[in-house]
């Protein structure tokens, strides 16, 4: 699996710091080659929603990404609205967790949840 390094999924200074924590909480770090899956499904009020978990299972069409340290695979349907699209985390008083900075989208619901192209 070739890792691609244009017009994929990058990972801010903050989502790095907090997967590298949930990661070694988890000892998922001493378990093997994890990595972060990201993907993208129907529902949310506006249409799609994000989907974020740890695998350790690369599939035959996964588009495979590094950045800052942090491994990404995403299927290829999802990457056509995941291009260029930077995951954030905030500990904020607006929310604490995760959430896409995506260029793609045209719309994101008031929550933040769910965005639609």
């Amino acid at each position: 699996m070739e890792t691609m390094m244009e017009n994929g999924i990058l990972v801010s200074d903050n989502a790095r710091a907090k997967v590298l924590e949930l990661l070694a909480e988890a000892d998922k770090e001493k378990q093997g080659n994890y990595f972060l899956r990201v993907s993208v499904v129907g529902g949310g009020c506006s249409g799609l929603s994000y989907k974020l978990d740890f695998d350790n299972e690369l599939k035959p069409a996964d588009q495979v990404f590094e950045h800052n340290g942090i491994r990404v695979v995403t299927d290829l349907k999802s990457l056509l609205y995941l291009v260029n699209t930077t995951l954030e985390f905030s500990e904020g008083l607006n929310g604490k967790g995760f959430y896409f900075n995506n260029p793609n989208a045209s719309r994101t619901c008031g929550c933040g949840e769910s965005f639609a192209v």
